[in-house]
């Protein structure tokens, strides 16, 4: 079974995007303690934020499921 590597991938994309945790809640309207929590895999961000996740870090929601 593939290990999921969303929190990888937020933290990738976006740093290449040169965005902070905090920028990226705001813009996502979400507190910055949830984006560190998916940062840290304590939680993952609910399927309703993946295409504007997806969005703001200029990456596909397949890019979060497929390793490098």
């Amino acid at each position: 079974m593939k290990r999921i590597i969303i929190s990888e991938k937020i933290i990738e994309y976006r740093q290449k995007q040169q965005i902070t945790q905090r920028e990226l809640a705001q813009m996502l309207g979400v507190c910055h303690q949830a984006v560190s929590k998916w940062e840290r895999c304590e939680s993952y961000p609910d399927i309703i934020f993946l295409p504007s996740i997806a969005k703001l870090l200029s990456c596909s929601i397949d890019d979060f499921f497929t390793s490098n």
